[in-house]
Order: C-alpha cells, then sequence, then structure tokens
C-alpha cells in the first residue's frame, strides 16, 4: 500500500438539512483517497535566539492576549478612532458581521455546495474557565453538535490533546484534531492511516486503528521530557498549570497574578533554550509549546478536506469557528481558498482572518442549531 495514502471511514449516514443542501451532500469518497503530497512537511529547525526576541514584548502580548472578563466588550489590540468599547465593536462587526444575521446569506452561498463544519473547542463549544479541566460543554450544545454531524462531516480541531477533548465532548460521530491538529482521528473505528514514513517513527507504540495522522510523532519524547521540565520549574508558582496535550503543551497563567506572569514567561524560556527544535505561541492566558513543524489548524483543515476528498472544488463551503489566535491560520486558509468561511468567536473587536463574528458559545450552539 502507498505510504502516502490514508485509509478513509466507511460512509457515514446523510440526514436532511432544513437548508435543502443535503442532497448535494455525497457520501465520503472511498478508501485510499490520496493524500495530496503539496502537504508534505519538513521540520526545520529554529532560528537562533527566536526566544530572545520574543521575550522583549512578551509580558505586553501576554496582557494583550486575554482581557479581563468585565473588558471584554474592547481589546485595546484592535485600532478603532473611539474608546467607546461599545461603539468600537459596532463598528467593528460592520466589517465582520454576526454569522447569525448573516445566516440568510451564507446559507444562499451554501445551495448546492457540500459543507464541512470546523469547530475549536475551547471558547467555542464551551466557556472559557479558570480551570482548564472543567472547560464542560453543555448538553444542549453536545446536541446540537451530533445533529449537525449527522448532516455534515464535522471535526472539532484544538490545542488540547484529542484524548481530552473527546473526554470533554463524547461523541463518535466526529473527527477529532488534537494538540492544534497533530493529532487526527477519524468517526470510525475503521478509519486508519497509511500515511508518509517520517510521521509513523513515533517513540510511543501506537496500536490504536484510528489514528489516521500525527506528523509530529517524533517529538513524542522530546514533548515528555520538557513537560515534566516545566511541571517542575512552575511549581512554585501559585496558579501556575501545565497541560500536556501529547504533541504540544499549554502553560496556563490565568490564574496566576499578575505580577508573576513574568516569572512564569522566563522559566519557560529558560528551558526552551536547550530544545531550539520548539516554539512558543501564546492564545488566551495561556503559553503553548509546540514543535517547529510546517503543521498548524489551517494545515489540519487543510488535510481533512483533502482526505474527504473535498478540496479544490467549488462545491464545498468549508465552516471553520474558533475563539484563538490559532484559529487564524485554519481562517487564513479558507480565506486564501476563497470557498469557505471562518467565523471568530469573539465579543472584543480585534484583527482577524475571518468573515463572520459570534459573540459566544451560546451564540455558535444557535448558528449549529440554525443550520438544521
Amino acid at each position: 500500500m502507498d505510504r502516502n495514502t490514508p485509509v478513509l471511514a466507511d460512509p457515514a449516514p446523510i440526514n436532511n438539512s432544513r437548508l435543502g443542501i443535503h442532497s448535494s451532500l455525497l457520501p465520503y469518497p472511498p478508501p485510499r483517497a490520496v493524500f495530496s503530497r503539496n502537504l508534505n512537511l519538513s521540520i526545520p529547525r529554529r532560528k537562533t535566539g527566536v526566544v530572545d526576541d520574543l521575550r522583549s514584548g512578551w509580558i505586553d502580548a501576554m496582557k494583550s492576549s486575554s482581557p479581563p472578563p468585565q473588558k471584554l466588550a474592547y481589546d485595546a489590540s484592535f485600532p478603532s478612532e473611539s474608546a467607546d468599547p461599545d461603539a468600537a465593536y459596532i463598528t467593528w462587526m460592520l466589517k465582520y458581521p454576526s454569522a447569525l444575521k448573516s445566516f440568510e446569506q451564507i446559507t444562499h452561498f451554501a445551495k448546492g455546495k457540500r459543507i464541512a463544519l470546523f469547530l475549536d473547542y475551547d471558547g467555542t463549544l464551551s466557556p472559557i474557565v479558570d480551570n482548564p479541566d472543567r472547560a464542560f460543554m453543555s448538553d444542549d450544545m453536545r446536541d446540537a453538535v451530533r445533529k449537525v454531524a449527522s448532516c455534515f462531516p464535522t471535526a472539532i480541531i484544538s490545542g488540547r490533546s484529542r484524548d481530552k477533548v473527546f473526554e470533554f465532548v463524547g461523541l463518535t460521530e466526529l473527527y477529532y484534531a488534537g494538540s492544534h491538529g497533530m493529532d487526527i482521528t477519524s468517526p470510525s473505528p475503521k478509519f486508519v492511516a497509511n500515511i508518509h514514513h517520517a510521521c509513523l517513527k513515533a517513540a510511543e507504540k501506537q496500536d490504536n486503528e484510528d489514528t489516521v495522522f500525527q506528523p509530529a510523532s517524533e517529538f513524542f519524547p522530546m514533548i515528555e521530557k520538557v513537560y515534566a521540565s516545566l511541571v517542575e520549574c512552575t511549581k512554585g508558582i501559585n496558579g501556575a498549570n501545565v497541560e500536556n496535550n501529547k504533541f504540544c503543551i499549554s502553560v496556563h497563567y490565568r490564574n496566576v497574578d499578575e505580577k508573576d506572569w513574568a516569572t512564569v514567561a522566563q522559566r519557560v524560556f529558560d528551558i526552551l533554550k536547550e530544545y531550539p527544535r520548539l516554539r512558543l505561541t501564546h492564545g488566551r492566558k495561556v503559553l503553548e509549546v509546540r514543535p517547529v513543524i510546517d503543521w498548524n489548524k489551517g494545515k489540519a483543515v487543510e488535510f481533512l478536506l483533502e482526505s474527504l476528498g473535498l478540496s479544490n472544488r467549488e462545491d464545498v463551503l468549508p465552516i471553520y469557528m474558533g475563539d484563538d489566535r490559532t484559529d487564524e491560520d485554519a481562517f487564513k486558509v479558507l480565506r486564501d481558498l476563497k470557498t469557505g468561511y471562518g467565523i471568530l468567536v469573539s465579543s472584543a473587536p480585534k484583527e482577524t482572518h475571518a468573515y463572520y463574528s459570534l459573540k459566544d458559545p451560546s451564540e455558535v450552539m444557535e448558528f449549529l442549531k440554525a443550520l438544521m
């Protein structure tokens, strides 16, 4: 069997949708859809001094990445002539209109097209909470996701570990892409992969036939080692929480006193100095340690579309909903494809590659229900 060829799931049942587009939702393609060669990975080394370059403005970045709850109506990083948060948000909405208010326009464009749905988890399907281990989605949200997945191929793409996201969601109908898309599974136990040799160099023995793609598998031992080091070096910082996401690591500082944020950043930097093949990014009050490979949530979207036989087609409408800066890679991919829509979930105005916006998970659920 060709090592570049992933084996896809059996066709999922396609139910009727009130959009009137279900007749164009053809079953998933037969097994052995070829993985596009232009998505093959390179694993470049990080440039010397990247950590030092980041440090100078890192604390400001940590502060701006997630404004406190009482200030969520305004994000100072978004350029606006008005200091009035409400006026700034209204102005921002002119550029990124509500996906709910634009629903008729979206569904009009979807007529005759195959929808593929991609969803972030934290802040999109569940609220942002102080304790990341308690970021539970509501039963109503779960039901909405289940129903929409019965009509459209649906994937959750999260920075969390795949196992953790599945623990939260608990739906077998979905594709799951954990670790920012570096660990992808299908909704069927028959969905297996026979992929590029470089992706099979897992230090961890893989017996799970559901696993379809793990482009960072060779980094697993390194991530384990760095995780242990980060746990040790942050255990004296009150409120710090280090989360092992299998192929990446999250250092949460949401519950850390702001005066200690510099200490958190410094200790993370000190560890990463010894690992030039890892890089540091930040999200909503979280520092993310990730392998330096050409892979992100946008690449995961491209991979899934390719695997489903839905890439480079004018009769396909991919929709991606997410709330974090890591989702911007996916928004940009859809914008560049010119056939899909990114929907930013945010109650604060911010620059984005998305086309539309929703305020919070409750509006996400309303949008999903509207699709049915």
